[in-house]
């Protein structure tokens, strides 16, 4: 698929230009912001400030800016990224801090993804549909808290996502929750708390140290 936002509803903002879109900032653009929108917004701010853009995704309509990680949440995500391909069969690939399109007004940003692997060569995209993820993987800051186990949990689960897993920090190591899509109810529902050793056979079978994440 060479445009993931083509299927949206016609609500999407394809037309609309740069300047329209920062002409009130901080207010949204006339009709709010869309998933389509952060394809077009520039890296610098809209009084040149650098790197403004670079880390934003979109939550129910408004932009969240991500702050700047701390060590704990950049070493995890890699190193788990690393330990999942490794171990991913042929057909599944894993990517890192790739956008998801859950609607018009829904583009979040997960730490890591697990996609179909045919996707792994189009080195053009700059977001995926929830057809096409098969995990996402949101790794905890203090900053992120209530969206990563409240509200985005939510969203990924409406999208149809199966499996969603939660890493929290505790007491410096990480610990993973693990959640699977209840297709009835389109909600998560908790398979387990993993703690040193995460083990799982879906979406795959895979092992990891966790006590090795930040060794």
């Amino acid at each position: 698929m060479s445009d993931v936002t083509s299927t949206l509803s016609e609500e999407t903002s394809a037309t609309r230009e740069v300047g329209e879109l920062l002409a009130n900032w901080p207010y949204p653009p006339p009709g709010g912001w869309t998933a389509d929108d952060l394809d077009r917004l520039p890296q610098e701010g809209p009084h040149g400030e650098p790197d403004f853009f670079k880390h934003v995704e979109l939550v129910d309509g408004a932009l969240i800016f991500m702050s700047p990680q701390k060590r704990f949440h950049d070493v995890v995500i890699r190193r788990l990224a690393n330990s999942l391909e490794a171990q991913a069969p042929e057909h599944l690939a894993v990517a890192t801090q790739m956008d998801v399109v859950l609607g018009v007004r829904q583009r979040p940003c997960p730490d890591v993804l697990l996609i179909d692997a045919a996707l792994d060569r189009e080195h053009d995209r700059t977001a995926y549909v929830p057809e096409e993820v098969h995990l996402v993987v949101e790794v905890v800051s203090p900053e992120s808290e209530f969206r990563d186990r409240e509200v985005k949990p939510r969203r990924y689960a409406a999208a149809g996502i199966t499996h969603f897993w939660r890493v929290e920090a505790e007491n410096g190591v990480p610990a993973v929750y693990v959640y699977e899509l209840d297709s009835a109810t389109r909600a998560y529902v908790p398979t387990g708390i993993h703690r040193d050793k995460l083990s799982v056979q879906v979406p795959f079978p895979a092992t990891i140290d966790l006590t090795a994440l930040l060794g």
